[in-house]
């Protein structure tokens, strides 16, 4: 890879610097530990455009890299810790549980190329569903209604609805080739 070739001028934000930076200020002060009211973070999370929906929870220490980018449906629990690092849309189902430490990522690299350029897809999780402690769900991946993805799992692919997915172990997919 060559890092020095790398470029984001084609990834648009979705907002000013400005409304970010006030967004990250905002964020570190409502949403740490100092800050114990749910409504307070789901307050702020809609102010900067997140649509979401009723009986939210949402606890400390949860990180939203840009709200205008994320759905929640109604009766939704945000655990403590949890990372929604969402470059483009990440949309959640009503009654679903996404718990502490879990972290939902829509970018990605092409590690084929040597600019290294950036890859950003949706993440959709259905209602119903549980995305346990610690659990990483990559981009473009679908969570069907009713799932359960068991704490530490690594999703990279669509799971379909009424699912239990539990991870033991990680194969070796295949041998990295740059272009």
């Amino acid at each position: 890879m060559k890092l020095n070739n790398y470029s984001s001028e084609n990834f648009t934000r979705g907002r000013s610097k400005f409304i970010e930076a006030v967004w990250i200020i905002s964020r570190t002060i409502v949403f740490s530990h100092f800050v114990p009211s749910s409504a307070a973070r789901v307050w702020l999370l809609r102010l900067f455009g997140a649509h979401i929906g009723q009986g939210v929870v949402v606890k400390p220490g949860v990180n939203v890299k840009f709200p205008w980018r994320l759905e929640i449906g109604d009766h939704v629990w945000l655990g403590e810790g949890v990372w929604i690092d969402n470059l483009t849309l990440v949309s959640v189902g009503d009654n679903t549980c996404i718990s502490q430490g879990a972290y939902l990522c829509t970018g990605s690299h092409n590690w084929k190329s040597e600019s290294f350029d950036l890859i950003t897809k949706p993440i959709s999780i259905g209602s119903k569903v549980w995305i346990a402690a610690r659990a990483s769900i990559g981009p473009g991946v679908t969570i069907g209604e009713g799932s359960v993805v068991c704490m530490g799992c690594i999703v990279t692919g669509d799971v379909a609805p009424w699912m239990v997915l539990s991870q033991s172990h990680a194969p070796i997919l295949k041998p990295r080739v740059l272009n």
